[in-house]
């Protein structure tokens, strides 16, 4: 047989570490929860240590706890070895990660952390290992064998002990009661600061820009206000510009599928009623997750008395080019 494609081995080892990932929720048991306990209650930090691959996955766990609320911070064991333990306290957690749980510098390192009485927790595939038996709580992140063609360059493992680090981190942010409003204090600058410090009225679209038609508009002249506009919707609002419905351009071709003659319609029987709304003080990262929650790319804005505000459109958060066009009064 003839030598694999590139793109054949890409897929190959996309599915291996992707069924490497699944298969971690069948082995997850009380030991993940009772970690989140441990790590929720500690009055220092989770200090993640591994060597090699391992201790490169470490510092991503640390950038992602501490993003979200949990002090952490990376300790290489040899460093540690030659003074840098002076920095564990027994206010502390260890968090050590290590796929065969038997590397030898490491294993060093939780010996001597013992004696401090600071609470061990181990990312390990190996249950039965030294750095699992000398662990007060382990977590099985093994795999049945790495996506090297040679089973040694460490892969499918490092995957699966990052994505369990995402899931730790995830269930903190849960444990801890973490806001979205927590979450921009600690990301404060950038595209994803600004993201979640603003409103949705800093980006909304209102006025004479919404496309907009009262009741018992024909099919046509609302379809000629949604062209005019350039928008793929036209809102029906009543004369105190209370929201009744709205109609898209998907609707259109849902009626002509159907068979149903436009012309001889008007616009109350073929709106959708109560259509997804936000409030214009609503963060837009809300939005956004309303959005993808449902699966749609607009949000009508309305105020408590469900008038028209405007609305808003997933390109105009994220800019046509790709780029936030929020401005931010410091």
């Amino acid at each position: 047989m003839g030598k694999k494609s590139s793109l054949h081995i890409a897929k190959d080892v996309l599915k291996m570490e992707a069924e490497s990932i699944l298969k971690l929720t069948s082995r997850l048991d009380d030991n993940f929860s009772r970690v989140v306990d441990i790590i929720s209650k500690i009055k220092g930090r989770v200090i993640v240590t591994g060597i090699g691959k391992s201790g490169l996955i470490g510092k991503k766990i640390v950038a992602t706890l501490t993003s979200t609320g949990t002090q952490a911070i990376f300790l290489h064991p040899v460093e540690g070895l030659h003074g840098d333990l002076g920095i564990v306290t027994k206010d502390d957690v260890i968090l050590a990660i290590s796929n065969s749980g038997e590397t030898h510098e490491l294993n060093l390192i939780i010996e001597s952390v013992r004696n401090i009485g600071t609470p061990l927790i181990a990312f390990t595939g190996d249950a039965n290992s030294t750095l699992a038996r000398l662990s007060d709580a382990v977590v099985n992140v093994g795999v049945e064998r790495e996506a090297c063609p040679f089973g040694l360059a460490p892969t499918s493992s490092t995957t699966a002990a990052l994505a369990m680090g995402d899931a730790l981190a995830v269930a903190l942010i849960e444990k801890k009661n973490f806001s979205e409003n927590d979450f921009y204090r600690f990301h404060p600058g950038g595209s994803l600061g600004r993201r979640l410090r603003a409103k949705v009225r800093d980006v909304m679209i209102g006025g004479n820009q919404t496309p907009k038609v009262p009741p018992k508009t024909t099919a046509i002249e609302a379809i000629a206000e949604m062209d005019e506009k350039n928008k793929g919707f036209v809102l029906v609002t009543d004369r105190s510009n209370h929201l009744l419905g709205i109609f898209t351009d998907g609707d259109i071709r849902r009626v002509i599928r159907q068979g149903d003659n436009l012309k001889n319609k008007t616009i109350d029987e073929l709106m959708t009623r109560s259509p997804k709304t936000i409030a214009e003080t609503t963060s837009i990262a809300h939005a956004i997750e309303t959005m993808q929650k449902n699966e749609i790319t607009t949000l009508i804005v309305t105020n408590e008395r469900n008038q028209l505000k405007g609305y808003i459109h997933l390109h105009d958060i994220l800019g046509r080019g790709g780029t936030l066009k929020i401005s931010i009064d410091s």
